[in-house]
Parts: structure tokens; sequence; C-alpha cells
């Protein structure tokens, strides 16, 4: 049915600035999903791991990796989405890329760059945010850091499934944790948080909290801490209707414009 959405989040280890060992590894992990999971989630810079060796480490959008999506979105016929560094112009972009079965894809540039990693140094920010379709429904996708900032990420009816794809340290889960229910509270939408596991090269260690969270701020399922697992769920649209209808509170939000 149009009106559900089953969604599928793989939450795993990074092989560190090693796109062969990363890309294998998920062609195989893309055999483990269910039949009729229709959206495919990866973690952000599933390549690579969060670097910011952006100069040797980036792509054109033709590349390798770019084109490894492309290829197994039709070989599994599903939606497959996740991040990757890309190089534009001598620009360096942390870009999600949402690749269709049938070749059509969209893109979203990082618009909040983690300064404390000094992303802003070596990556360009991005400047629009993305809303994409899938039936009935409508996503927005956004990166990580971009957590953070609700007025970025606040709905204006225009999204019914916000997802965030990450690389949160273990240090700052509960921040996570926190903030993934709050932006499905107060933006009345499904949240889909897809963070990874396992330590960088730079000796950090990510902890997965990888989540499906209803609009209520409820959450569907989980993943294990620090396990390579994929978590499914099936969201109703309808349900989240109804929900609105009942408990409107977007009649009372504030009017405002991202300048």
């Amino acid at each position: 049915m149009a009106n559900n959405l089953i969604v599928s989040c793989i939450q795993s280890e990074l092989a560190w600035k090693n796109v062969d060992q990363n890309l294998n590894q998920f062609t195989n992990k893309l055999d483990q999903l269910p039949a009729d999971s229709e959206l495919v989630v990866l973690p952000e810079m599933f390549t690579t791991g969060f670097t910011m060796d952006a100069v040797k480490m980036a792509e054109k959008m033709d590349g390798k990796s770019f084109n490894w999506m492309k290829k197994q979105s039709k070989r599994i016929e599903k939606i497959l989405i996740g991040s990757i560094i890309i190089e534009e112009n001598k620009n360096y972009y942390n870009r999600f890329i949402v690749m269709f079965p049938n070749g059509e894809y969209y893109t979203y540039d990082k618009g909040h760059l983690f300064r404390m990693e000094k992303e802003h140094e070596d990556y360009t920010k991005g400047e629009k945010k993305t809303i994409f379709k899938h039936n009935a429904w409508r996503i927005c996708p956004l990166i990580c850091y971009d957590l953070r900032f609700p007025v970025w990420s606040r709905n204006q009816n225009d999204y019914d499934l916000l997802i965030y794809i990450a690389s949160w340290p273990e240090s700052r889960r509960e921040v996570w944790n926190t903030l993934l229910k709050a932006r499905a509270i107060e933006n009345q939408s499904y949240v889909i948080g897809v963070n990874r596991i396992g330590n960088d090269g730079e000796g950090i260690t990510y902890s997965g909290d990888t989540v499906i969270i209803n609009a209520k701020g409820q959450i569907i399922t989980k993943a294990n801490d620090y396990k390579n697992e994929i978590i499914n769920a099936k969201l109703s649209l309808d349900d989240l209707k109804l929900f609105r209808e009942k408990f409107p509170v977007a009649l009372d939000a504030d009017d405002f414009k991202i300048l």
C-alpha cells in the first residue's frame, strides 16, 4: 500500500578511508534485506568514515561510489540513501544521495558543518534543504550535526519522514537519543536516525543507537548497541495523518523564513 512505507536501516562498522572494503561489505549487507523493504538507509560517509581528508577521498558524481549506489539500487529494487564525499568545481561536499532504482536521484549537501572537527574548513556548506517523494510520502534527508538545529529541520507541512544519517560519537550518545525524539515530537513526523559503530582512524568510538521513532516520540524499533545490525519497520501514513488531525499543533506553529 502506498500509505505504508517499509524501511531498512543498516548499522555498521566502517573501514577507515577504504572505499572498496566498505562497498563490498555493504553489497553483502544489501543481500540480507527483507524482500518487501522499499527504502534503505546507510550511515554518513559510509564509504570512508567521517574524515576531513576531503581532497584525497573525494569522488566525482560519476565516480565509483555514486555508480555503486546506482547499480545496487537497481539490483535490489529499493531506494538507497547515504552520504559520500563529492568534489564539484574544486569544492568538497558531504553529500546525501537518494538513489531510486530507475536511476533518478536527489542530493542534499550537509547544511551544518561540524566546526569542532574543522569540517567547515574542509567542506563547503549546503544552502538548501531537499524534500523528495516516494508514493504518498514526503521525506526530508539531513546529516548528523544538522540534528542540533531545530529551525533547519522545522516541518512546515512539507514532510512526513525526517531522516538523519550520522557519525555521532559514543561520548555524546545521550544528546543523539534525546534530540531525535525531540525532532519527532516537535515536527509531528516519523524520524529515522542511522549511526555507525566501531572505531575510526582518529580513535573515536561510535555506539550506533540507530533508531526509528514515531511522531509521538515513541521508539518503534532500535538497533542493539555496538552491533552490526539491520533493523526494519513499517510506517503508516494513515496513522500519522490521524494523529495530526486529532492533535493539530501545526495550526498554532510560528511562521518564519530561513534567510
